[in-house]
């Protein structure tokens, strides 16, 4: 039966599946956390372990993936879930852009990639630092548009969370007696796993959606005339982000195909390619789409990508 489709076709397949199965995981583990911080975490919480100076809050923002290590396919509603806690935005979006590489994980296959060099991990690290904190800079003292979407800005600011979710009215009504007798721990635990649940099917339509445009652009787009392209660093640098976000890898594995690639473009280009792929790819950008405005998300890539390629630049 499959013989007879194209081979294109099922090249896409093929990478459609290996993207899926290499992302569920850590969409699932982002959507186990975002249910606890749901159940766990308090904005009264938030105002006590966060510092008051906004420079100092954006700086443990992006320290913050050393403790909470996740891949970029699980880190949306880990964000979503800090910024409906309170988090300040420019704290949240610092941890969404440091955590998927700042985290020991990535720092080692990073270093392992590189032939266990320590150059190439130190300057990922160095640039994503950097990136997070233009942006938490920018959230904390010029952006004045509004960043979730309306839905959701009017659910935090009193609006009926129910109303937007109205199939929990009935599971709640028809486990109010049962919880009313049990023990606290287990109906957190109940409510952690009826977080996740919900979040891991509303996020994971995304992530199949996201995965399945990856696939045909690393099937139909002309990689090779993009190879071709990099005849300039400036040039190379622009190659290198297109392809971090067309490939759409998780950050866990992204080092080596960019040490692959080291001797086609430099180091510069293959820095920006690890910074700017586990921030901006197709099926994160999806899975923000849910959260957040269009015109925010746009502000964002746009100043993510001005900053990645300076530093890719430089470097």
């Amino acid at each position: 039966m499959f013989q007879a489709l194209p081979n294109s076709v099922l090249q896409m397949s093929v990478i459609f599946l290996s993207i899926v199965i290499e992302a569920l995981p850590f969409v699932l583990l982002g959507c186990l956390i975002s249910g606890a911080l749901q159940v766990f975490l308090t904005p009264e919480r938030v105002t006590r372990l966060l510092p008051k100076n906004k420079l100092a809050s954006i700086t443990v923002g992006c320290g913050l993936g050393v403790f909470f290590p996740s891949c970029e396919c699980g880190i949306v509603p880990i964000v979503n879930q800090f910024v409906k806690k309170e988090v300040p935005v420019y704290t949240a979006f610092a941890f969404m852009l440091t955590a998927p590489i700042i985290n020991p994980i990535v720092i080692f296959s990073t270093f392992i990639a590189f032939g266990n060099s320590a150059k190439f991990a130190f300057l990922r690290v160095l640039g994503s630092l950097l990136v997070a904190m233009v942006v938490g800079i920018w959230l904390a003292y010029f952006n004045k548009q509004e960043i979730l979407k309306t839905r959701l800005a009017n659910q935090l600011s009193g609006g009926n969370e129910q109303a937007a979710h109205p199939h929990h009215q009935g599971h709640d009504h028809a486990h109010h007696q049962t919880e009313k007798g049990s023990h606290p721990l287990l109906r957190q635990i109940r409510h952690l796993l009826q977080h996740s649940l919900d979040e891991f099917f509303d996020t994971g339509r995304y992530l199949i959606i996201g995965a399945l445009i990856a696939s045909a652009m690393q099937t139909y787009l002309p990689t090779g005339l993009m190879l071709t392209l990099g005849s300039t660093k400036l040039l190379a640098v622009f190659v290198m982000l297109l392809l971090a976000l067309t490939l759409s890898l998780c950050s866990e594995a992204d080092a080596f195909i960019g040490s692959s690639l080291l001797s086609l473009f430099g180091t510069g280009p293959v820095v920006g390619f690890l910074v700017f792929g586990p921030m901006v790819d197709i099926k994160n950008l999806l899975m923000m789409k849910r959260y957040f405005s269009g015109r925010f998300i746009a502000s964002l890539v746009g100043l993510v990508a001005i900053v990645v390629s300076i530093y890719a630049w430089v470097v």
